[in-house]
């Protein structure tokens, strides 16, 4: 299983974007592969250590833990990521 961990924060336009790049990258995947993704959003606002972490780079996305991208998430990027897992 792949944890695919998308920080943000509410009102965010660029998270917007990144959930959107998201979902379309899961939907262009094999079943294999998307099947095998658990997405979990966080928002910064609700976890003190996020906030002091991440604050000025929302969004952000982590892959199994470890930061894959923030402020633009590249589609082509996100599908060789999660291809290669």
């Amino acid at each position: 299983m792949t944890d695919l961990t998308l920080i943000t924060k509410p009102d965010c336009h660029l998270c917007d974007v990144a959930r959107e790049v998201i979902d379309q990258t899961l939907a262009g995947l094999t079943d294999e592969v998307a099947d095998g993704v658990e997405v979990t959003e966080l928002s910064i606002l609700d976890d003190p250590l996020l906030h002091e972490t991440w604050w000025e780079k929302i969004p952000v996305v982590l892959i199994d833990g470890e930061l894959h991208g923030h402020w633009r998430v590249s589609q082509d990027r996100l599908t060789q990521a999660l291809r290669g897992r």
